[in-house]
């Protein structure tokens, strides 16, 4: 008796193979997430500027400087209608410094591309958002405590605001707010250039011309007829006069919508184009 050979499956009765289940693959990683992602590297450069502690005191240091040098040297020839100069002085020693402080951000972002710190980031499974981020939280953190020191030492040489509590927080907000804006602005800058020497170069190019034709230090009536238009159009006037009228108890509606709308317009610019370029640095 003989056994006789099945005959062959066709193609089509042939059984499939069993599809893969939904699960996730061996190798995937944690998903990201921006927030906490972005607050655990605000840790690490936080953790970074305590054991550097000349990353703290030395940009508290430059806003001293101008404060004395325009209240005791240049201000006795500067005359502001219907104020004392001191009390015009200190709202826009404030703008300016944590402008002046904003310009860190590009440079430590710079320095951490530099020495291949972002490369390990990149490994990682975080939101690539989050090294930019992180840095740009510390630092307005770092300003806000600049914002405090600038206004107990204008205190002490003779400030006198004219304020209640709720106008002196959102004051002390809109300056943070600008700082927070400005950091992006800036990291966008250090992520562009190669050198973090030339990042704090660069951002000084920027940063001076803005901070000085501005109202943060003498008012715009009193510049030449050509300026004061970009003068007005300056978001750093926008916030010296919103945070100088919060703080003398002076009408502050329209230069603090002003100021918001700078702000947002700022983080809305700069906030993906900064993002963009740490993912191609």
């Amino acid at each position: 008796m003989s056994l006789s050979t099945p005959a062959p499956l066709s193609p089509a009765a042939a059984p499939s193979p069993a599809a893969p289940g939904p699960g996730p693959s061996p190798t995937a990683g944690p998903r990201p997430r921006p927030v906490r992602d972005a607050l655990l590297l605000a840790r690490r450069t936080y953790i970074h500027h305590l054991r550097v502690p000349s990353l703290i005191v030395f940009p508290l240091v430059t806003p001293m400087i101008f404060l004395l040098l325009f209240r005791y040297i240049l201000g006795g020839s500067i005359v502001i209608p219907g104020v004392s100069y001191v009390d015009f002085l200190v709202p826009g020693i404030i703008v300016q410094s944590i402008t002046f402080g904003a310009t860190q951000t590009g440079v430590g972002l710079a320095t951490d591309v530099g020495q291949g710190i972002a490369d390990r980031f990149q490994a990682l499974p975080i939101s690539r958002s989050a090294v930019v981020a992180g840095r740009v939280l510390v630092d307005t953190a770092r300003n806000l405590v600049l914002v405090g020191t600038v206004l107990v030492a204008g205190l002490v040489i003779g400030f006198r605001p004219d304020t209640g509590p709720a106008q002196l927080a959102l004051a002390v907000g809109l300056a943070t707010g600008f700082a927070f804006a400005f950091g992006w602005l800036s990291a966008f800058i250090g992520l562009n250039v190669r050198h973090a020497e030339a990042v704090h170069d660069a951002g000084f190019v920027w940063v001076i011309p803005l901070t000085f034709a501005s109202s943060a230090l003498v008012t715009v009536d009193s510049m030449p007829a050509a300026i004061r238009p970009l003068a007005r159009l300056n978001p750093v006037t926008s916030v010296a006069d919103a945070v100088r009228a919060l703080l003398l108890g002076d009408p502050a509606g329209t230069a603090t919508v002003h100021a918001l709308l700078w702000i947002a317009a700022l983080l809305a610019v700069f906030v993906p184009l900064a993002v963009r370029a740490y993912q191609k640095r």
